[in-house]
């Protein structure tokens, strides 16, 4: 049989699934606190913030991006960068990472100790220019500095593509501009590539097309998605990603956050439905669901809005 068969379920004898294509396991990166954070109303108490990485350490989480070096005025809720992360509860089988856009926001996360840091560059002038206030190529050199200092200073480092499904402001974006970036940041060295679905438009042969494309040169760095699911298709691209071997995805509680600089693209991958859908093929997590209502409750009540149906939880 055909690409059916291979994407069947077998029941072995401990009456397991196997999913052929697929990994066995699945690293999901919680985002809350930084991308979750960056659009809301209200500007959380670092208290709060500290008692959600709690929950979410405690459910399973254990690679967490939890803040941003960026200009307060313009971002509020990431104005406690270096508190916050001077705060956090530090396990060994825990990471942390904060975003910088420049090296300016690098100088800031170096001098809070931060040694872990992502940078990112939107694929889309418009997006580019809303959210740095920079062109794509002005980005990208700042984003060649920070991974050049970041290495020399011993800092690993993730690079990230924004918009590279799309853009709500641009339209379309072509393919090869997206692997152009992805290439040009990955000549820098960074240890992780991900790319993002900002504005949530992406579809699946989105996700075939440069997904693959970029896996024919990163050879053994690790490739990551973040995908906001605005038009819903946001789990049907994670399976098209997994069927490529992605094992890497953002998450955020109740699918909550957005980019500030871009109306129309709110909510990220709800990490209780991922759990649950990943659990349905019988790939592994290590997230606790039960744990994780804890968490999910708090931040309702942090937010003053339901984020999941009752019959989601």
């Amino acid at each position: 049989m055909g690409r059916k068969e291979d994407l069947s379920v077998e029941r072995g004898a401990r009456g397991g699934s196997l999913w052929r294509l697929v990994p066995s396991r699945v690293n999901l990166r919680d985002v809350t606190l930084r991308d979750g954070l960056q659009s809301e109303s209200i500007v959380m108490d670092m208290r709060d913030k500290l008692s959600l990485a709690e929950a979410m350490i405690d459910a399973g989480i254990r690679e967490m991006e939890v803040t941003a070096f960026v200009h307060p005025g313009k971002v509020p809720a990431m104005a406690d960068a270096e508190r916050l992360w001077q705060a956090l509860p530090r396990r060994p089988d825990v990471s942390f990472s904060a975003l910088v856009f420049n090296p300016r926001g690098l100088d800031r996360a170096l001098e809070a100790g931060v040694d872990r840091v992502a940078v990112v560059v939107s694929a889309s002038d418009a997006h580019s220019r809303r959210n740095t206030g920079k062109s794509i190529e002005a980005s990208l050199d700042e984003a060649r500095e920070v991974l050049a200092r970041a290495a020399k200073e011993g800092i690993k480092t993730r690079a990230g593509v924004m918009s590279a499904f799309g853009c709500r402001l641009e339209g379309r974006i072509p393919a090869e501009r997206v692997t152009g970036l992805a290439r040009a940041l990955h000549e820098m060295g960074p240890e992780e590539m991900t790319l993002a679905d900002t504005s949530g438009t992406g579809d699946p042969h989105q996700i075939l097309e440069r997904v693959a494309s970029c896996q024919n040169f990163l050879g053994g760095t690790r490739l990551s998605l973040h995908l906001h699911d605005a038009t819903g298709w946001a789990l049907a691209n994670l399976m098209t990603a997994l069927q490529l071997g992605v094992e890497t995805f953002d998450v955020t509680l109740g699918g909550l956050g957005g980019c500030p600089f871009l109306p129309g693209a709110p909510g990220n991958l709800a990490v209780h439905r991922v759990v649950r859908f990943l659990d349905a093929m019988g790939i592994a997590t290590g997230v606790d669901l039960d744990k994780l209502q804890g968490g999910l409750k708090a931040l309702e009540r942090m937010v003053d809005r339901r984020l999941i149906p009752d019959r989601e939880c």
